[in-house]
């Protein structure tokens, strides 16, 4: 069978349609402005407290994103990753080693949650809090406002080793990224444009010191990164955090992605523009509605 990449990305376009159309039954159940009626302070509510996390721990912008990023390709937009680990069950997606310690701005959630239950007894979901507050973070940090559909509900388990079963990995070629996307009805150009949502965060030196010091059996540093950049990453290593995205630079190599990547580069605007109608799209993958779930009291735990 043909493999080209442009094979690759017309299987890929095809299995992102019939993901998407797959998806529309249960996003369709999300709307702009759900909690109007029951409780019309619950967005105002989080981005107040967003925005003085933030004002405190500008940080938190890029850790907010990132946990929305991760909730959702992990059991979809539930709210699972925020669930803590309980003795007795498997160890929550919090816990697992690629959440944990990385992941950020558990506490502003809580926060949210606690001034939102004082206003609305379990009304609101943590699960649109936590979108709400990816938003948010975008808005306060890069002036990238869109509105959010909301009407989610949280999901009731939450399993660590299912993490990377589900998450894109450091070390994925393009053509893998794509795939990885794709599953989640993600198209190549989305999953490019929230790519660029890393150049707000930061990545630890563990996630690409292979490809610095001991990428093959013939080359101890990857030739395909830019010599003076690796050099200026050693002298931050391995002491963390280094800011580097080792995603970004896979698909700034590859031809089947470069074009998009440049294109967002140098057209800032449109950028934005692509990453608020991505981060909507994201945040419907998998989304429970109606009956299914529960709205939680607290975001660490079940009812």
């Amino acid at each position: 069978m043909e493999n080209t990449p442009h094979h690759m990305l017309q299987m890929v376009s095809i299995l992102v349609l019939i993901l998407y159309i797959s998806s529309l039954a249960s996003s369709a159940s999300l709307k702009v402005g759900f909690y109007s009626s029951a409780c019309p302070s619950a967005e105002a509510i989080v981005r107040s407290t967003v925005n003085k996390a933030i004002s405190d721990n500008p940080g938190i912008a890029a850790g907010l994103i990132r946990m929305h990023f991760h909730d959702c390709f992990v059991r979809g937009c539930d709210g699972s990753v925020l669930l803590a680990s309980i003795s007795g069950n498997p160890v929550a997606e919090r816990d697992n080693s690629i959440n944990n310690p990385s992941l950020r701005g558990f506490e502003v959630i809580e926060e949210a949650k606690t001034q939102i239950e004082a206003a609305c007894p379990q009304t609101v979901s943590c699960a649109d809090i936590l979108a709400f507050a990816a938003r948010d973070s975008a808005l306060k940090l890069g002036g990238i406002n869109y509105d959010v559909p909301s009407g989610r509900r949280d999901g009731l388990v939450s399993i660590g080793d299912e993490v990377p079963q589900n998450l894109p990995g450091p070390t994925l070629s393009a053509d893998e990224l794509v795939t990885n996307f794709a599953r989640k009805g993600l198209s190549v150009d989305e999953m490019v444009t929230l790519a660029g949502a890393h150049s707000i965060g930061v990545s630890h030196c563990s996630s690409f010191s292979n490809r610095l010091y001991s990428f093959s059996d013939t080359s101890t540093q990857d030739p395909s990164m830019d010599s003076s950049y690796a050099a200026t990453l050693k002298t931050k290593c391995p002491a963390p955090p280094a800011t580097y995205r080792p995603n970004n630079q896979t698909l700034f190599s590859s031809q089947s992605t470069k074009e998009i990547v440049l294109n967002n580069a140098y057209y800032g605007a449109s950028w934005a523009e692509k990453f608020a109608q991505a981060m909507v799209r994201m945040g419907s993958i998998e989304v429970l509605t109606g009956s299914d779930g529960e709205i939680r009291k607290h975001c660490s735990f079940v009812n």
